[in-house]
């Protein structure tokens, strides 16, 4: 029988403790309350929702599909009043009575309410929800508001900032002689202090608040102890958190700052676990994400039967307040025994404080310039004796040996030990074996890891991360411009090409004012593929500008050989096919040949110096590349369809071998993966394609923007159609859309988001004469462009065969 398990409290740890359940296989009936109306979010980033960097919607890490997907009991809005030990039961505010085998407490904290007069007053909040940050919100429509913050810690300048970025006039008040001061020294503070000032934010430390003035039962002003009266429209109180212990007390649990749990993290009752912001660990409690999470993976162990330990860890504080790098880590405090070593540049803003003890680190703050606070974290941690790099210490690992080295070189120093992702715990190592393993984007080492996925203070890291260990592959992500070369973004470059008939990367570099003389490897792919998508007549692909896999036609491995994948039409093969690649695995010595999720056989462990034998070989049995490296079209998946599944409607089979031969060698702004089912029981997962067709009795139902990968998500309908000839025009219309109008590297479900589904449907099924022109130039371009890369060596043979120039992209400049 299915054990029942209740969690009071569905915040980022509980969140976190039922990914780690279901990930491992566990099946348990799941209750979940919340106080408040909704599951779990990133509270973390309730900061840039405030801002209006980020809205609500995109914090949300579990919706209600997830916990529908799930099957957990969702009951948002209500409390759990009583909990009954003896009788295990819970009772609801509703009096609902609920019985569980394990109960977990997650009731996190409860925000610090100063008891000033006037505490109570309408106007009067803290900031620790979404009714308080929607409350902030709301002021930045009134004329002229004001508001004061009472507290200059982490969350009270994330409030005084986000409100500065509505309009509104934010005085913070701090008792304290300098900004947060348990992160960061006088130094540091005082730069901070200055930086906030200079943006148009009040400060006013060592003042303490006295009184708060009301009218009408609204908050009105602050009263300072010295006299000064602040007025306000709102006032927030950012002045620090409690465990909410309440109702673990009232249970008759062991209670003292937070809930008492064991290194398993089980409370005094053997049945109940407690993890969060409301528990205590050995003297400790919590705050930061980061162990909450390491509670969570092992409440979940816990409740599985299996052996984890919570163990505290050192903790650095990497934290962007304002857009102002901060970090601090260890011990910064003064002492007689204790030796400084301080770096600054006012002219960049930065400011750097190494404190020493017997030759090791133990203190680190840093402002302005935080790259190489995961070093310096390393040595703390290590006890490392630094006395040998003692005179280019504060320079940080790229200066170690007295020369300055790659910006990246820092990155690279690191060991894969060191802690990259702190609120998640991530290392470098476990970044590097994920990228290795194919997660070669921001998104997918998020993914991944959760590195990153928190806070989002080591975003720039863990891309630095990605651009050492992938070298040219990496695409740096720009929220505006393309890259450095340009302000210009993706969506202006596509227009002046157009507009503009620039016909050549050398007229871009020249008409559009781009900095460098030949672009970078960030921009250049970009840019030949926009040239090569829209002037397929005149202009000529300059393989220089792809990527590694798409020069060498192959994929890479982590061990620097390479995959090998030919192409099976719509998953169909023969037994000279078959024959053709098992002489070829054999011949080469290819130590792995696996069957792919798209029906097709991956040779992997291919010698580079191997591989234009290994495609003539293959070319000679017929077969050409499968492009399982490009950005085009990978596969069509298909089922048995009508010719031989008693549920067939249609000839899924025939159809997908003929969009496959038609579409194959189109270079398109992402990878593009396709599914044809022959009836809705979908057995080829034509509903999480790119482009997913199913077949029905009446035709063909043709879908787009689906996505099973980083990213999962169905796909949506653009047209159902009655005939076969319908379906494949429908397709090859809408990718040849995408081709025109994408930003390069978005997958199709990123630009349909984007333009909208009507717009796209408007473009591809209600114009049939639009539909027609796209199809017409999608085949001028196939005319042009479409060729087997391997082909290009298979009239050489492998005795006579000399390697191809691994050129990056700056040696051919």
């Amino acid at each position: 029988m299915t054990q029942k398990l209740i969690i009071i409290g569905a915040g980022m740890a509980s969140g976190r403790m039922l990914e780690t359940l279901y990930e491992a296989g566990a099946d348990w009936d799941v209750t979940l309350f919340n106080a408040e109306p909704r599951g779990t979010y990133n509270r973390i980033m309730l900061s840039p929702v405030l801002s209006g960097e980020k809205t609500f919607e995109e914090i949300v890490t579990h919706d209600a599909q997830w916990y529908e997907d799930h099957g957990v009991t969702c009951r948002f809005g209500e409390k759990v009043v009583a909990v009954d030990k003896a009788a295990k039961t819970v009772t609801a505010e509703n009096g609902d009575v609920l019985s569980y085998d394990k109960l977990v407490f997650a009731t996190g904290s409860n925000p610090f309410i100063i008891p000033l007069p006037g505490h109570d007053l309408d106007g009067v909040i803290a900031y620790r929800d979404l009714e308080d940050t929607e409350a902030m919100m709301a002021l930045g429509d009134k004329e002229n508001a004001s508001a004061v913050v009472i507290g200059g810690g982490l969350l009270g300048l994330e409030a005084a900032a986000g409100l500065h970025a509505r309009g509104v006039d934010v005085t913070v008040v701090h008792l304290m002689g300098h900004l947060m001061e348990r992160q960061l020294d006088e130094a540091a503070g005082y730069l901070l202090r200055k930086e906030l000032v200079g943006r148009g934010i009040k400060v006013l430390c060592s003042s303490n608040s006295k009184e708060i003035l009301g009218e009408n039962g609204k908050v009105r002003a602050l009263l300072l102890e010295n006299g000064t009266e602040l007025p306000c429209d709102l006032l927030v109180m950012a002045v620090g958190i409690r465990p909410n212990t309440a109702l673990g007390a009232e249970a008759g649990l062991a209670v003292g700052r937070g809930i008492h749990v064991d290194d398993h993290m089980v409370t005094s009752d053997a049945d109940i676990l407690a993890i969060g912001e409301c528990v205590e660990h050995n003297g400790a409690v919590f705050g930061l994400v980061a162990p909450l999470y390491d509670q969570a993976k092992v409440a979940a162990a816990t409740l599985m039967g299996q052996e984890a330990t919570f163990v505290q860890k050192d903790v650095s504080t990497k934290l962007k307040v304002t857009g102002c790098d901060l970090f601090s880590a260890g011990d910064f405090a003064e002492g007689e025994d204790r030796e400084d070593i301080v770096f600054r540049d006012p002219a960049r803003g930065v400011y750097k404080r190494l404190v020493l003890q017997n030759n090791r680190i133990i203190g680190a703050v840093m402002y302005g310039d935080t790259a190489d606070g995961n070093w310096f974290f390393g040595k703390i941690k290590d006890g490392e004796d630094v006395s040998e790099m003692r005179d280019t210490l504060i320079f940080g690992p790229a200066f170690q040996g007295g020369a300055a080295a790659d910006p990246l070189a820092a990155v690279a120093a690191l060991p894969d030990d060191a802690e990259i992702c702190g609120c998640n715990g991530v290392c470098k190592g476990t970044i590097v074996n994920a990228i290795n393993d194919g997660a070669t984007d921001l998104d997918a080492v998020r993914a991944v890891t959760k590195a990153s996925n928190s806070c989002g203070t080591c975003t720039g890291l863990v891309e630095q991360v990605l651009a050492v260990t992938l070298g040219d592959d990496f695409v740096l992500p720009t929220a505006k411009s393309i890259c450095g070369c340009t302000e210009l973004t993706h969506e202006d470059v596509r227009r002046l090409i157009k507009s503009q008939e620039l016909k050549s990367q050398e007229a871009v570099w020249q008409e559009l004012g781009w900095t460098s003389r030949n672009g970078c490897h960030v921009c250049r792919p970009a840019i030949n593929y926009y040239l090569l998508a829209d002037w397929p007549l005149e202009y000529q692909d300059d393989p220089q500008s792809r990527f590694v896999n798409e020069r060498n036609h192959a994929n890479i491995q982590k061990d620097g050989t390479y995959s090998v994948v030919p192409r099976m039409w719509g998953g169909i093969t023969t037994p000279d096919e078959l024959r053709a690649i098992a002489d070829a695995a054999e011949k080469y010595n290819v130590p792995t040949v696996k069957v792919t999720g798209g029906q097709r056989i991956d040779l992997l462990g291919v010698k580079k110096e191997d591989l234009p034998a290994m495609w003539y070989d293959l070319n000679k049995a017929g077969m050409v590349s499968g492009h399982a490296y490009s950005k085009g079209l990978r596969t069509v998946k298909t089922c048995v369809g009508s010719d031989h599944c008693r549920f067939g409607t249609q000839d899924s089979t025939g159809l997908g071998i003929k969009l496959e031969k038609l579409l194959w060698g189109s270079w398109t702004p992402h990878k593009v993966k396709l599914g044809v089912s022959g009836c809705p029981r979908n057995c080829a997962e034509a509903t999480c394609k790119d482009v997913g067709i199913i077949c029905v009795d009446s035709g063909y139902e043709v879908s787009v923007a689906g996505a099973a990968g980083m990213d999962v998500k169905e796909t949506e309908l653009l047209a159902k159609v009655t005939t076969e000839q319908e379906a494949i025009d429908v397709t090859t219309a809408y990718i040849q859309l995408y081709r025109e109008n994408a930003k390069y590297l978005d997958r199709g479900y990123k630009y349909v988001a984007k333009v909208g589904l009507d717009w796209v449907k408007e473009q591809v099924v209600d114009d049939l004469e639009n539909r027609a022109a796209l199809v017409e130039r999608f085949e001028i371009s196939q005319s042009v462009y479409r060729t087997d890369p391997w082909a290009e060596h298979a009239r050489e043979k492998a005795d006579t065969y000399q390697p191809l120039a691994d050129l990056t992209m700056e040696a051919a400049e």
